[in-house]
């Protein structure tokens, strides 16, 4: 029996129940069988160290977009669910011209299936062409809604790889922007869409992050309030919920999704980061639910930190915790600096926050800065 290969493997020829190495050269030895567990064992041990370095270092690097500059050109996607009027999104298509950019509506922009904005399928191929498209520097998202985590087994990663560009948005598009950021490296921003005006204080967030960054910016902060007499502010404070200093990834996002996320081939990876959070129209058991969810999967004691951001609109009835006990029960005794009320989410002044970029997370003073520029 004559059997060749190119590697020095142990090999059973099961007809004659003997055990034979071969080697590159073609030359066949016969070995025990204690001989033959001990190699398959070393064997399979390299392959699986192998196959974990490739993986850490693929995960490990990041790739970073070009920033947008005025001028060039910017892709308008509904990746989740769709305006209700077509008015509103030539309005959203108006709105990125107001920022100095080109705009390209995607084929299915202006698509409706029930609450979703076309078929999963459209709007998959509407992501993966302007990922594609040489023309494209940048990709906004109308808006969120429902519809996001549907998509993610028909976008091309590879094509994304190869394309790196901006994708922003936020709420559903969580689901998105943490599914490329696992899958192929790049960097993603969570921040606003082209469905909602930008205000002053959520311009020069977009701008600090995307069009000209700086070294160690401070992102989501609250906007500066004129104090006064009888005048203090109570809408944008900070709360501190466990001190500390801590550097990490940052990952995240709106926290109905992130859980959505668990247990599949998108879920971030959630150890050694900052851990930013958000959501919108969730009680307080909702939000204790969610918690307490990525807590019993372990992986709040994974993480280096928690960005908390808004919880806009929580709805409180009778005999309810706060949002703010919610927090303190689920995260305040990790021994890791758990800082309340970014500028994150839901709320009209909003950050921009890249996922993948390290970041310091000083709960005591209240800041969240990036260690380094997230576009080149």
């Amino acid at each position: 029996m004559g059997i060749e290969i190119d590697l020095n493997i142990p090999l059973l020829i099961p007809s004659c129940g003997l055990i034979y190495l071969v080697s590159k050269k073609g030359q066949l030895m016969k070995i025990s069988r204690r001989t033959f567990c001990n190699y398959a064992a070393a064997a399979m041990a390299s392959t699986l160290y192998l196959r974990s370095d490739k993986v850490t270092a693929q995960h490990r690097t990041i790739m970073k977009p070009k920033r947008l500059q005025p001028g060039m050109t910017v892709g308008l996607v509904s990746p989740a669910s769709n305006a209700p009027e077509n008015e509103d999104i030539s309005s959203s298509l108006d709105f990125v011209r107001s920022l100095g950019f080109m705009v390209k509506a995607a084929p299915n922009l202006f698509s409706r299936n029930q609450y979703l904005a076309g078929t999963d399928r459209q709007r998959a191929q509407d992501l993966n062409s302007f990922f594609a498209d040489p023309e494209i520097d940048g990709i906004f998202c109308t808006r969120g809604g429902y519809g996001a985590p549907r998509i993610l087994p028909y976008l091309d990663y590879e094509s994304i790889a190869a394309n790196p560009k901006v994708f922003m948005g936020y709420s559903d598009i969580t689901a998105l922007l943490n599914a490329i950021q696992v899958k192929t490296g790049l960097v993603t921003y969570h921040g606003p869409m082209a469905f909602e005006n930008f205000t002053d204080y959520t311009y020069e967030q977009f701008q600090r992050v995307i069009q000209n960054p700086g070294d160690l910016a401070q992102i989501g902060s609250p906007p500066e309030f004129e104090l006064g007499p009888g005048r203090v502010e109570r809408e944008n404070r900070l709360t501190t919920i466990s001190s500390g200093v801590a550097e990490g990834r940052l990952v995240g996002g709106n926290l109905s999704l992130l859980v959505t996320l668990l247990g599949t081939e998108y879920e971030p990876d959630f150890k050694g980061s900052i851990l930013f959070l958000e959501d919108v129209y969730e009680p307080p058991y909702s939000i204790d639910r969610m918690l307490t969810h990525l807590w019993l999967a372990g992986k709040l004691e994974q993480v280096s930190g928690i960005a908390f951001g808004k919880f806009t609109n929580a709805s409180y009835g009778s005999n309810t915790f706060s949002v703010e006990e919610v927090i303190r029960s689920r995260c305040g005794n990790l021994g890791v600096p758990v800082l309340k009320g970014l500028m994150i989410g839901h709320t009209e002044d909003q950050t921009v926050v890249p996922i993948g970029i390290p970041a310091r997370l000083d709960a005591d003073q209240g800041q969240l800065s990036l260690l380094e520029k997230s576009v080149n």
